[in-house]
């Protein structure tokens, strides 16, 4: 049994953070995985690189998996 936890996050998923964005928007699609994430706002179409541990701890919920 491995002490890593395993988190389902993929490239393409569509997140629920738990703060907003300042443009309103909640929603933010997954770009990269890795040791950091980049996330884009669905609102605005920023784009952000978050590190790993900070990205699953303001993590809400999946929305939509990219492998639906």
């Amino acid at each position: 049994m491995s002490k890593y936890k395993v988190y389902p996050f993929q490239v393409g998923d569509i997140v629920k953070m738990k703060k907003t964005h300042p443009c309103g928007s909640d929603r933010w699609e997954v770009l990269r995985t890795g040791a950091d994430f980049r996330i884009k706002c669905l609102g605005c179409t920023r784009s952000v690189m978050l590190p790993r541990p900070k990205f699953e701890k303001s993590v809400k919920e999946i929305l939509s998996s990219a492998t639906q």
